[in-house]
């Protein structure tokens, strides 16, 4: 039986990433912040670990906890929007969406890759077109399209470091989709925006590695 990991798993695009491996057979480990989102996520199926992905050490404690697993995918999907306006962030503004969407990432990924590395796995982080400065036309939400371009960077390394070691390490953009942060009105829905990740990260090969993708595989420029 194939395992993933899911971090950032109480609701949205990671609940139902839960929901869709759960239904294919899959073990899935997920983490929440909060113990409630946990026990909803074990009544799911899932072995459920509560995280704070803005905590050292709470992130060192799940190191602890997964030493001995080992994972065939890898899915990083924790991460929060921030202000909506242009310019001017605060200090806690910019601290709460950086330690979320970038610092989260680096002291998560050398936790994860190693036991991906055993499987020859794939590791994925959920970034946003609004990270890419090739396709970038506007500025709203700065800060937030800040913290997804660090995340590319990020993920990057990543595929420099473990893609020696045999790991697929992709950036994804999960399109805009009906969660808390892309609102109702939204294009897709979580069911089909979770349908088409796991599609692509499925077949991604050694190729992929290092790649920054659309949820249907459509390459995104940096």
């Amino acid at each position: 039986m194939p395992t993933v990991l899911i971090v950032g798993a109480s609701r949205g695009i990671g609940q139902e990433m839960v929901r869709q491996y759960r239904a294919d057979g899959w073990r899935v480990i997920a983490t929440a912040r909060k113990q409630e989102d946990c026990n909803a996520l074990v009544h799911m199926g899932a072995v459920a670990h509560q995280l704070d992905v803005t905590s050292a050490e709470s992130i060192a404690a799940l190191g602890w906890r997964l030493d001995d697993e080992k994972i065939d995918s890898a899915w990083l999907v924790a991460g929060v929007y921030g202000p909506d306006h242009g310019s001017f962030p605060t200090g806690p503004e910019f601290d709460a969406v950086m330690h979320t969407n970038v610092l989260a990432a680096m002291r998560l990924i050398p936790i994860v890759g190693p036991l991906l590395a055993d499987t020859r796995g794939k590791l994925a982080v959920l970034s946003s077109r609004m990270g890419s400065i090739g396709e970038r036309s506007d500025t709203q939400g700065t800060l937030y399209r800040a913290s997804k371009a660090a995340l590319n960077s990020v993920l990057k390394d990543a595929s420099i470091t473990y893609g020696a070691q045999g790991v697929t390490c992709i950036a994804f953009h999960p399109g805009w989709v009906q969660t808390d942060m892309g609102g109702s009105g939204a294009a897709l829905t979580p069911e089909h925006s979770v349908r088409d990740l796991r599609a692509t990260l499925e077949k991604a090969n050694a190729s992929a590695n290092g790649s920054f993708l659309n949820h249907d595989g459509a390459p995104i420029a940096w």
